[in-house]
């Protein structure tokens, strides 16, 4: 006689819960609330325990289905599959675990990939001059997106954005009808790469290298912000990086430069990218004659190098080093983050986790972009790329993402 299967859904909700409490990975508790409605249920923010590893998972759009998201554990090489409907055929960053998703028509929004909470956020054209700074195409808008505080946790919280393509700093709060760009006293033009939230005050970089602090309620006030400038990365310029990165490590504040990220002539058969380059319009010019031509140029992309800088805030510069200890920083999409490799199986310290976030690659190749990602040792400057297996994306390029599960 056939053995019967047992109900999963007749366990005791009080022996759930203890279960529930017993778990140490994010992605047992995530698989605990998917086995059927009565688990899911006790899968809540009351149940949770906070004490999980929440070492970031990597994000992977399917081109095949633009609402399915796969999650893909450094720790143990399990992949969560979970379809999205909200994040389809839009482009997502993301912070403290949420999604900042921009659509094909402009709209944004705060998505939260597991809960499914949805916060719309004011349409893109309602920031400053819109029309003067507007990207084509429109997914593009925002660079990056950084939250004060999560969501989940309470209302009163600030969006960051870097947007525009001069890439002015803006910010959302909850009740605003519209985005309200920052603008710096003193400073006439800066092209903003990455910022934090850091001790009440929001610290920034640009593609100059100078990194700006300003106090958040200096921001959010109805007067000019009083923004200055700190220090600059000690380069030459001749070596200034392509993307710069800032974060918070153990207390401390260090600016990342990233080299090689930009489109570039292929220099030899090894600095090759299997990819199918879109061709470009020309036109031309033949003594009287004016034509378009097509023209494939032999490019291509991909990170060579990660320079670190760590903030002296009381001496007001900034020193390279090639020693994290004990930490991992991620970058691309994502907020950029470090986590402690030894709290964290199957991260390696001193060690950068990176991604592909410039947009103009991507939009370069027919097959889209993401290639570019990988794991960089800051100590021999040795990178181990990791795209094999890698579904390319025109949308939604490959992101870190801290799991939480509301």
């Amino acid at each position: 006689m056939a053995q019967k299967m047992p109900d999963w859904s007749e366990v005791p909700l009080d022996l759930l819960v203890s279960i529930g409490r017993c778990l140490n990975l994010i992605e047992d508790y995530l698989n605990f609330g998917c086995v059927c409605k009565s688990w899911h249920s006790v899968a809540t923010k009351n149940n949770f325990n906070n004490d999980l590893s929440r070492a970031p998972w990597l994000m992977l759009a399917e081109e095949e289905d633009n609402e399915v998201r796969k999650f893909f554990s450094l720790y143990n090489g399990m992949i969560l599959n979970k379809r999205i409907p909200k994040a389809s055929r839009k482009r997502c960053l993301e912070s403290m675990g949420w999604h900042i998703t921009v659509g094909e028509e402009g709209e944004i929004s705060l998505l939260h990939p597991f809960s499914g909470v949805h916060i719309e956020l004011p349409h893109q054209n309602t920031t400053v001059d819109y029309h003067n700074h507007q990207i084509d195409p429109l997914t593009c808008f925002i660079g990056k997106a950084v939250l004060s505080a999560s969501p989940s946790h309470t209302s009163d919280y600030l969006l960051m954005v870097i947007d525009g393509n001069q890439r002015f700093l803006s910010f959302w709060r909850p009740g605003d009808i519209r985005w309200t760009r920052v603008k710096c006293e003193g400073i006439k033009y800066c092209s903003f790469t990455d910022m934090i939230f850091f001790n009440d005050q929001i610290y920034s970089v640009d593609y100059s290298g100078c990194l700006l602090v300003c106090d958040v309620a200096d921001v959010v006030g109805p007067e000019l912000t009083k923004c200055h400038i700190l220090a600059q990365i000690p380069t030459e310029p001749q070596d200034m990086p392509e993307h710069l990165y800032i974060l918070e490590s153990l207390g401390s504040l260090f600016v990342i430069a990233r080299y090689g990220v930009q489109l570039r002539l292929v220099q030899d058969d090894c600095d090759r990218v299997p990819l199918t380059i879109i061709p470009i319009i020309r036109i031309i010019q033949e003594e009287e004659e004016i034509r378009e031509d097509m023209v494939c140029e032999d490019i291509t992309y991909g990170t060579t190098n990660f320079r670190v800088f760590q903030v002296d805030l009381a001496a007001v510069k900034m020193t390279e080093t090639r020693e994290l200890g004990d930490a991992a920083f991620f970058v691309g999409a994502n907020a950029s983050l470090s986590v402690q490799a030894s709290r964290c199986p199957g991260i390696k310290p001193n060690h950068i986790y990176f991604t592909e976030d410039f947009y103009e690659t991507y939009l370069s190749y027919e097959e889209g972009g993401g290639l570019d990602m990988g794991v960089f040792n800051l100590a021999d400057g040795s990178i181990q790329p990791h795209y094999n297996g890698v579904s390319l994306s025109r949308f939604c390029p490959p992101t870190w993402v801290t799991p939480t599960p509301y």
